[in-house]
């Protein structure tokens, strides 16, 4: 499990140690200023308001990895531009809370990439974690070899996508927030 707390790393360390057997990466949803980046796999916080690539460098100063995050997500995603035009580790392929048009051209455009795949629930509450994830080989004991699985393509992405009633509440909700951020991404 990576828990990618938005600008947030705390929850590695209170889940780190848990005796369920659940072995967690350090990541973290990073907001750059142009849209979300999930890093996994770092050893700190990465501050969020900075350019893409110095997003990216953040992370790898950190010992992470880069993956450019719900690219078709018009609020809070890269978009594919930005997606193709900066060097990512790897690119969510799937994600629970996005619509499934969204879920289908973020898994075209990582295939036409041809790096590593990652999905999420994007869950901001209990209740939805586990809507997406991504499927590893047993045997996997590590947060370390977990992270080596994904980055050796080895992962298999899983999700549902959002319900088009889910979307309209969610839209009206997200697109309200923005407006009161004066149209900045989070």
């Amino acid at each position: 499990m990576a828990v990618t707390d938005h600008n947030e790393f705390k929850a590695y360390f209170d889940m780190k140690d848990n005796d369920k057997g659940i072995i967690v990466i350090p990541a973290e949803e990073v907001s750059s200023s142009e849209g979300h980046i999930v890093a996994l796999g770092i050893d700190r916080e990465i501050p969020r308001g900075m350019g893409i690539k110095e997003t990216i460098d953040a992370i790898h100063d950190a010992g992470g990895v880069a993956f450019a995050a719900h690219p078709y997500r018009w609020w809070s995603g890269l978009g594919e531009k930005n997606t193709l035009a900066y060097d990512f580790d790897g690119t969510e392929a799937r994600n629970a809370r996005s619509i499934p048009s969204a879920n289908s051209k973020s898994e075209k455009l990582a295939k036409r990439i041809g790096k590593p795949i990652s999905a999420g629930s994007d869950a901001h509450s209990p209740g939805r974690v586990g809507w997406g994830y991504l499927e590893l080989p047993d045997g996997i004991t590590t947060w370390q070899e977990a992270l080596q699985a994904i980055m050796d393509g080895k992962g298999v992405a899983k999700s549902r996508s959002r319900r088009f009633s889910e979307t309209l509440r969610y839209g009206f909700k997200s697109i309200t927030q923005w407006m009161s951020r004066g149209f900045k991404k989070m």
